[in-house]
């Protein structure tokens, strides 16, 4: 779990432009994004075979 923090923590402060995340380790990985205080800072994008891109937005989404 902290890797995953450790990860958000990097993408929140531009150290890495995207993050991205492989269906195995998907449902690990989003228990410690929910609970994370910016969560809809956020913003993740389906791809193929279950992977999914993180980037981080300045602007909160609603």
């Amino acid at each position: 779990m902290e890797k995953y923090e450790n990860m958000l923590k990097q993408l929140q402060n531009g150290e890495v432009k995207s993050i991205e995340i492989e269906k195995e380790q998907f449902y690990e990985f989003r228990e410690v994004l929910v609970k994370h205080p910016l969560f809809k800072h956020f913003r993740g994008e389906a791809k193929q075979n279950g992977r999914v891109i993180y980037t981080y937005q300045e602007v909160a989404r609603s």
